[in-house]
Parts: structure tokens; sequence; C-alpha cells
């Protein structure tokens, strides 16, 4: 009997713990399962998924894909990094939290953003997207966020940037875009008129840029130029590219000074080898060496010099050469409400250095602009060129008068010379009275060949003849022609005094 017992109650023993273990089973199956899904998505759980200090959740490297629901209104700050959440929805969170301004979403596999995806969270100023799988940004897809400061974007595989991507972000300060696949230099952002106003700091670095504005960014302020960062581009070699680099080294500008060695081209050929641009005046293309802040005046001009800080707004004075200071009644150097110097009309003495300091509450900067005076003005260039040029005009001048004074009817107005003779004598002229020369001795020629003697010529200056007047100057006519001229006489030898007048040494007044 007692053995029999014994039997029953192992095998109701076994029994029992046959269903208990059947009862359980799907209970520990189960379990798994719900902390799967609270680690994918579900309600806030500040115990087991985040981790909840007073107005601070984190939830970072819980293996989500989902943002938890349900979140407090009173939520700052959310960190939601290192988990597997692939898109970031309109509804995301369901209510509007006023008081987050910092989110975190860095290393996720984001690749869409709802173009609603920020309506809720209006007044973040920190906002972190980096390294994600995003690959585009559209259009106004921040507008909403427009307290925001600082913009993480870097590590993605963005390669489209709509120009109005980042409209509305009118507090944006620092906004980095760098390890993309970017190919074209965001310039609306820092360029005039269309450049976010309170953004100092830009960085494209490590991407796809082939080819920049280069007189573009070079107008920029320095305050812009020292917080754009562009190294470790594709940028082909070339002395444009070293100019410019070189002269934001020289401006002692933080986008080149903190990463010298990161700026890099690449050398024509098909193995594409990178150098340094700062190299380049040194060998290959041998660009010359660069010079900033020196300016070339002409006198009488007015120039403007520009006291270009790194940062902005800040108090500027200046200093004249000698390291006077600007007298404020000056009239000829004249500071502007912007802090530039505008100095004219120029003159030689005005050359030499001129000291701009800009100072703020963190920062002191001291500005030196080399101005060089030519000693002449810029339309008639050097004085020995602008000498040598009026004299040149005037030797054509007087070429052009002696060519027409001898070749061309003179004047015959009742002012000349003779105007007392009557207009209708063919003698009233120094041309008539070489005319009645010439007849003259066109007779005698004519004469002459009869009798075997030399032929008439024809030309502007009659021969001389042996005989001298008493002042030096050849008789045209001679005694020979008084002989049988007659009564003439008196008239032919005032005919000559004027041709010998005409090619006298005494100078001709025009």
């Amino acid at each position: 009997m007692m053995g029999g017992s014994l039997w029953i109650s192992r095998g109701a023993t076994e029994a029992v713990f046959r269903r208990s273990f059947i009862t359980v089973l799907p209970l520990a199956l189960l379990l798994p399962t719900l902390t799967v899904s609270a680690q994918i998505g579900g309600t806030l759980d500040c115990h087991k998924i985040c981790v909840c200090a007073s107005n601070i959740i984190s939830c970072s490297k819980m293996n989500l894909t989902n943002v938890p629901v349900a979140l407090p209104q009173y939520t700052a700050v959310l960190d939601l990094s290192f988990n597997r959440i692939i898109r970031l929805r309109a509804e995301w969170t369901s209510v509007t939290l006023d008081r987050l301004h910092t989110l975190l979403l860095s290393h996720n596999n984001l690749t869409f953003l709802s173009s609603e995806a920020f309506a809720y969270v209006t007044k973040l100023r920190y906002l972190d997207l980096s390294f994600n799988g995003i690959r585009q940004l559209d259009e106004y897809i921040f507008e909403p966020l427009e307290y925001l400061e600082v913009l993480l974007l870097y590590s993605n595989c963005i390669s489209q940037i709509s120009t109005s991507a980042f409209s509305g972000l009118i507090n944006l300060q620092r906004l980095y875009l760098s390890q993309n696949k970017i190919s074209r230099l965001p310039l609306e952002l820092v360029k005039d008129q269309t450049r976010l106003e309170t953004l100092r700091l830009l960085d494209v670095s490590s991407n796809k840029i082939k080819v920049l504005p280069l007189h573009d960014l070079q107008a920029l302020p320095a305050w812009v130029k020292s917080g754009l960062y562009f190294h470790n581009n594709p940028l082909p070699c070339s002395c444009e590219v070293h100019d410019m680099v070189a002269r934001w080294h020289l401006k002692e500008l933080s986008s080149t000074m903190d990463f010298k060695g990161s700026h890099t081209c690449l050398l024509p050929g098909h193995q594409k080898e990178k150098m340094a641009i700062l190299d380049l005046d040194k060998q290959f293309l041998n660009c010359s060496e660069v010079r900033v802040n020196d300016k070339e005046s002409y006198l009488e001009q007015f120039l403007v010099l520009d006291c270009d800080s790194r940062e902005r707004h800040m108090m500027k004075t200046w200093a004249l050469p000698g390291n006077i200071k600007v007298p404020p009644a000056s009239v000829t150097a004249v500071k502007r409400s912007d802090g530039s110097l505008r100095i004219g009309p120029l003159k030689a003495e005005d050359s030499g250095v001129y000291t701009c300091y800009a100072t703020s509450d963190s920062f002191n900067e001291t500005l030196y602009v080399t101005v060089m005076v030519f000693n002449s003005t810029k339309s008639g260039g050097l004085e020995n060129l602008k000498t040598a040029y009026t004299t040149l005009i005037a030797c054509l001048i007087s070429l052009v008068m002696v060519l027409i004074y001898l070749y061309l009817t003179p004047c015959r107005c009742a002012c000349c010379p003779g105007q007392g003779l009557e207009k209708s004598d063919p003698r009233d002229s120094l041309h008539s009275s070489t005319v009645s020369i010439s007849q003259a001795h066109e007779e005698m020629g004519q004469e002459r060949v009869e009798g075997g003697g030399f032929a008439y010529r024809h030309v502007a200056f009659l021969q001389p003849k042996d005989q001298l007047e008493q002042n030096g100057r050849l008789n045209p006519i001679g005694e020979e022609d008084e002989e049988w001229q007659g009564d003439n006489r008196e008239r032919r030898r005032s005919d000559a005094e004027s041709v010998s007048s005409v090619c006298s040494d005494t100078p001709m007044v025009v």
C-alpha cells in the first residue's frame, strides 16, 4: 500500500509540473517580445528604456526604431542618438514641445525628413542630424526653426541642397555640412542680400566641390571668410586659388590657419596628385607672391580704406601715417559709419601706412593699410609720358599748319595783311605775288630755252640768285629782273620781300 501511494504521489507531482511548464513556457517566450516592442517604440518608459532627469530625457543606444510617444511638454533636451530611427515623420510627437531646445538624432539611419518634421518643436536652438543617411534637403524644410542657432548635418549623403532649404533660419550661427557629397558651395548663405545675417561659421569641407566662386569669395567681409571652411575638396590647382588662400592666410583667418595642411588642390594629369595650395608659388605653377592691404592711387583721387576685421561689430579708430590720429574736423580724412576711412583728394605726401585699431570686449585687432600715391593723375599717366605726348601733338599741329600755309589759299578777309588792295587784282596776296614772280620766271625760262638756257621748273621755293640783299635774304628777282620790268620795280621788290618772309627764320604766330 505504501509503495502504491508513493507511486501515485510521484505521478501527481509530475503531472502538476507538466501543467506548470506548459503554462509558463508561452509567458517566457512572450517576455522578449514585450521587451523588443518596448524598445522599438511605444509610450515613454523612464524606468527601463529612457533616463529621465528633470527636463532631460535620454533614450540613447536603446535600439529604437521610432520616437517614444507621450513625451512630457516640459522636455528641454531629448537625446535619441545611436538608435535605428529611419524616418522622422510629422507625427513623431503629438504635442507641441515649446520648451524643447536641444534635439539629438545623430548616429541613426535617418534617410527621410518630413516637410513638417519640426512643426511642433519651433523653439529648437540646437539640432544634431549628423551621421545619418540623408540624401537631400528640400526647400523650406527648416523654415519653422526660427530660433535655431546650431545645425549639424555632417557625415550624411547630402548631394542636393535647395537654395531655400535654410530659409527662415534668421538666428542660425553655425552650420556644419562637411563630409557629404555636395558639389556646389551654398554661396547664398554668406553673400550679400541673401546672407544669413547671424551666420558666422559655415563648414563645407571634405565634399565634392570642384569650382569656387573666387571673385565673390574675395569680396566677402573678413569676419565671414574667417568662418568659411572649404578645405579638403577636389579643387584644381591654379594661381587664382593660391592667391585667395594666401590672402586669407596672411590675414590670419581661422578657416585657413586652423587647417593649413588640409588646403590642397589636384595637379593636372591622370594621377591627380594632391599638393598644398600655399606651395604653388614655389614650384609647378610658379605663382607670384601675394601681399595684402596695399592700395595704389593717383593724385586728386579719393580712396576708401576698409578696416576689414575678423570679428563683427567692433569699435574702429584710424591713425594717419606717422601714427597721427585723425582730426575730428578733418576734411581730407573722414571716418565713415561702417568704420572705413575716406581720404582725398590725394596728394603725394598722403602716401604711407594707415593703421586701424579694431577693439571689442573679447578681441583686439590692428590692421595696416599701405597707400602709395603716384605723382601723376590717372588720366595723364606719368609726367614724362604726359610731356612727350603733348610735345608730339604740338609738332604735328605745327606741321599741318605749315602745309596748309604753303599749299592752300591764305585768308582773303579784310583783316588779313594787304587788305587795302583791290580784291580783283590777282596780285593782292602772297600767292598772287608768287604767281607773278613765277610768270616772270616762266617768260625768262622760255627766252632761255630758245637761246639754249635752262627749262622752267615749278617749285614752291624759287631758285636763289647770286645777288643777296643787305639783310642776308635771298633776292629771288635780282637786279637783272628790275631792269626789264621797268615801272613795276618797286612792286616787285615788295613781292620778293613777301616771299622771302615765308622762308625766313622768324617764328610764325598763327
